[in-house]
């Protein structure tokens, strides 16, 4: 049951696991992209090419959901070397505030809830020995092994963007894709852009430290409408350093700014651990 905490984690949190096989870098995937009709900026940008970076990633944070709540329903596959894992999510959130987990696996019902605060985690087990986990937010930190908070956690959830840095260092233009490269403290950063309304299609992140040649790759896809936003209801999450998992999490039901769906009270008489 433990695993199976770890592993909700790992799904939302990216990089929860140290799985293990190299995948290219970052500079061959730019450059097995579509080259026709470019612009290629490989220095630091010019005054020009500031200005056109600047208008790029001002429209994707445009394009970022803005909620009070959000209830999903999601279906979690999850493919590694040895194992594999099929589980559903119930979900439900409240912006900065709070999220509630329910993880039902088949065929024993909800196993398991889940409850983040912007400083804390619990983790209650319901089936094979009932319990209790607190620890605090820094749990994520510990899990994931990045600078990883609430905030973090909930763009994850509804698919905004994260780890987007101020220094791009390259940007490509084709005719249906757009690719902007950046480099933070510890990750390089690939995003693929649509060329049209600047939705993300891929996000590619590569460990800045070449020892652990740590890589994630995150495609979304299957945009629906939502009020004023396109919501991504499918997500194929790829990580490797060693060997390999692959995360597939489909969105069968999501609304956002609804009374929330899914809430747990603590129980008081599970044994803490």
């Amino acid at each position: 049951m433990q695993r199976l905490f770890v592993f909700i984690l790992f799904v939302f949190a990216v990089f929860a696991c140290h799985p293990v096989k190299k995948v290219q870098n970052i500079e061959k995937a730019i450059s097995k992209k579509d080259t026709a009709q470019t612009v290629i900026v490989t220095e630091a940008p010019k005054v020009d090419s500031a200005a056109i970076v600047k208008d790029i990633m001002e429209k994707v944070m445009k394009r970022s959901i803005d909620f009070k709540t959000f209830n999903a329903k999601i279906k979690v596959d999850y493919e590694g070397a040895e194992e594999s894992e099929h589980v559903t999510a119930y979900l439900s959130m409240i912006k900065d505030s709070v999220i509630y987990v329910k993880i039902a696996l088949p065929p024993y019902g909800v196993v398991a809830n889940v409850l983040v605060t912007p400083d804390s985690v619990i983790l209650i087990k319901l089936k094979g020995g009932k319990s209790i986990q607190y620890r605090s937010i820094a749990y994520l930190q510990d899990v994931t092994q990045i600078p990883f908070d609430f905030t973090t956690l909930q763009n994850l959830i509804v698919g905004n963007p994260v780890f987007l840095d101020s220094n791009v260092v390259s940007y490509k233009s084709g005719n249906k894709q757009l690719l902007v490269l950046m480099v933070g403290d510890m990750f390089k950063h690939l995003v693929t852009l649509d060329n049209v309304d600047y939705r993300i299609l891929h996000s590619k992140l590569d460990d800045v430290d070449m020892q652990r040649n740590r890589t994630c790759d995150i495609t979304f896809s299957n945009y629906q409408p939502i009020d004023n936003f396109l919501f991504a209801t499918f997500r194929q999450i790829s990580v490797a350093e060693k060997s390999r998992l692959d995360i597939f999490l489909d969105f069968k039901e999501f609304s956002f700014n609804e009374p929330l769906k899914y809430t747990f009270s603590v129980p008081k008489k599970y044994k803490v651990k």
